[in-house]
């Protein structure tokens, strides 16, 4: 194969899946993984990718992504972690789901639940759970962000104000090696942060792309929430301040 196919290959799967490993592209090219390493070199070089221990990302932006490309990117993972935060919510509940891609994954899971409700200021998140009968909806009014369904503005922190939610799952941009959970949007920071006040139990769904990414504005410490979701164990840097924090972390 080409070296040109090859690395727009590799390019597509780092899109796909966050990151990419040498040894795993070796075994799927079938060639060696000095050869890798050159083809992740030459990328980072361009500055198409970012070297990592092991292998290679897609660089931190200052902007987000766009929502379609957050929706594909690490997919399984975040059908996992759906799935597990659903688990995690009992039937006959009010919930709290935020603006997320991670945050849909968990409604999707959520269609079999009965006697929710579920306050959102997500679109895309009333219309999957609108397929569920047994769960009533409310969408929390505010500004539309047309990129991506969301609400935001001082309207949803008021509706927002209004509750006391026995469960919210929020999502995030990013994750610091302090354990700050970052963002990009200061309106959208700004709902997080009072949902996490009006809420019983806080967890925060993210997968491992957030730990390498990083947000300029801060939501909130580790610290503030129960209890986190993700798909891998989190990077060794941030082991020294989770030691001080009593979040309970959750592999799936």
């Amino acid at each position: 194969m080409a070296d040109n196919f090859r690395q727009t290959e590799i390019l597509e799967i780092a899109r796909s899946e966050g990151r990419v490993e040498v040894d795993t592209l070796a075994r799927r090219f079938g060639i060696s993984v000095q050869t890798i390493r050159k083809d992740l070199a030459e990328l980072s070089l361009q500055g198409a990718l970012k070297r990592v221990h092991g292998g290679a990302m897609l660089p931190a932006r200052l902007t987000n992504i766009g929502y379609e490309e957050r929706r594909a990117l690490n997919a399984d993972a975040k059908t996992r972690i759906g799935k597990a935060c659903a688990a995690l919510i009992p039937e006959n509940a009010t919930v709290f789901l935020n603006i997320g891609t991670t945050t849909e994954a968990v409604a999707r899971a959520l269609l079999g639940h009965r006697n929710l409700m579920v306050v959102t200021n997500n679109l895309n998140i009333a219309n999957i759970l609108s397929a569920n009968p047994s769960c009533d909806v409310m969408v929390a009014g505010g500004f539309l962000r047309r990129a991506d369904g969301g609400l935001t503005g001082a309207q949803t922190t008021q509706v927002i104000a209004n509750f006391k939610f026995d469960l919210a799952v929020i999502g995030c941009s990013a994750l610091d090696t302090d354990g700050d959970i970052l963002d990009f949007d200061l309106e959208e920071v700004s709902v997080s942060q009072m949902i996490i006040r009006q809420s019983r139990k806080v967890i925060l769904a993210a997968d491992t792309a957030k730990f390498e990414r990083t947000a300029p504005v801060r939501i909130a410490s580790l610290e503030d929430v129960d209890q986190m979701v993700t798909d891998a164990p989190l990077p060794q840097a941030m082991t020294p301040p989770l030691g001080n924090f009593s979040t309970q972390i959750t592999i799936v």
